[in-house]
């Protein structure tokens, strides 16, 4: 993969381009944008750069594709690949943009590492971006040509068909394509982006599970209102949806995609979650009901209370209805009966050999949850994860 005289460089300089990864790539950010402000207004999230998220990701990412490098030369990181791919694909990122990247990237490595950019550290690091860019375009155009899409034109006209309020902040949304085309098919647990034209003119994106079964006529997603902040971009997509968007109304939506795709074999099954993650775990329960499952489900799930917790009923429901199915659910108020008080803890949650498991949820969460699991004797491979926005698991690291 990486050429031995450039992954010598790479191993020296890793700690002194680590230590600045977050400068670097908040320095990159801001050079893309003041070039090409479109792709702020139109492509990438302006909550996340607000927050930093994004910046946070990308760092992660790039420290921990070279590190891999680094410690194994004959291999690649092809799980955080294949994630990185799949949120590519569901905003149409084409091959050209990866040229734009690399010209304000390392114009801020020059920048912030200064003098200490030499021709060979450069070429070395060049390299590596190519690697890693090089591998996601080839798997996107796979993507892309799985879904018939050219060009990365993933996005079609839907109408929404029906709105259910599930709470006081989350809203269920029935979609189905305004051109009268069936809707394509997907896999339980993949995820759709949602493209809005916002007052302002900018077309932002966001990205929401499929929460129906993958066989239904129309498709299902739950949004939930992210609370906004005046003069901020946060949450700007969902209160949208949730204040101007209702039956009859278009909104412009992706293929699917995602990369945390429920396997139903005989192995057992863990589906965790936690507050809005429960989205995923509802397409993943329709399906093993509609395939008739025999194998046991474990589901848990942790919720502020009984009331918040968006699509609640189907997911007792559903649960119930599978053969060898088990649902525990816990809640910081409000529990009554067979649900607990606080957060989730598998300590007496029978967790049988071979179990693999899908994790849903805020990060700090799905840490908790996947520490459990390993203590329980699950396999880390059988753990997989999805999470919403940035994906900050490496960033956190």
């Amino acid at each position: 993969m990486l050429t031995e005289a450039s992954a010598v460089v790479v191993r020296a300089t890793l700690p002194a381009v680590g230590a600045a990864i977050e400068d670097i790539t908040g320095l990159f950010y801001g050079k893309l944008f003041a070039a090409h402000p479109a792709l702020l207004r139109d492509l990438f999230n302006r909550g996340n750069q607000a927050a930093g998220s994004q910046r946070q990701a990308l760092a992660g990412s790039i420290a921990a594709f070279a590190t891999y490098l680094v410690d194994h030369p004959d291999e690649r990181p092809d799980v955080m690949l294949q994630r990185i791919a799949h949120k590519h694909a569901s905003l149409g990122v084409r091959p050209d943009q990866y040229e734009v990247v690399h010209e304000h990237l390392f114009a801020a490595i020059v920048e912030v590492l200064g003098d200490a950019v030499t021709p060979e550290v450069a070429a070395a690091w060049d390299e590596v971006y190519w690697l890693m860019a090089n591998a996601l375009v080839a798997i996107e155009k796979r993507l892309y040509e799985e879904q018939g899409v050219v060009d990365g034109d993933v996005f079609r006209e839907w109408e929404v068909v029906d709105r259910t309020d599930e709470t006081a902040d989350v809203a269920s949304f029935a979609l189905r394509p305004a051109d009268g085309r069936p809707a394509p098919a997907f896999r339980a647990g993949q995820y759709v982006s949602v493209q809005i034209e916002l007052a302002d003119g900018a077309r932002q994106i966001r990205q929401y599970s499929l929460t129906g079964a993958p066989d239904a006529e129309t498709r299902s997603i739950a949004v939930k209102r992210v609370p906004s902040v005046e003069a901020t971009p946060e949450g700007e997509v969902s209160n949208h949806l949730h204040s101007r968007v209702g039956a009859g109304d278009r909104v412009r939506v992706s293929a699917p995609y995602g990369d945390l795709a429920l396997q139903a074999d005989e192995a057992p099954l863990l589906l965790a979650s936690a507050g809005i993650g429960c989205t995923p775990m509802l397409a993943m329960l329709e399906q093993l009901h509609a395939a008739g499952h025999a194998g046991p489900v474990t589901v848990v799930h942790g919720d502020r209370s009984p009331e918040a917790h968006a699509l609640r009923a189907g997911h007792e429901t559903l649960t119930g209805k599978l053969a060898d199915g088990s649902a525990h659910f816990w809640y910081e108020v409000g529990a009554a009966g067979s649900h607990r008080t606080g957060r989730v803890d598998l300590t007496d949650v029978p967790v049988a050999p071979g179990t693999r498991a899908y994790l849903c949820g805020p990060l700090p969460f799905m840490r908790a949850v996947r520490e459990q699991l390993l203590g329980k004797g699950v396999a880390a491979a059988d753990i997989h994860y999805e999470v919403f926005g940035p994906d900050l698991w490496l960033a956190a690291a």
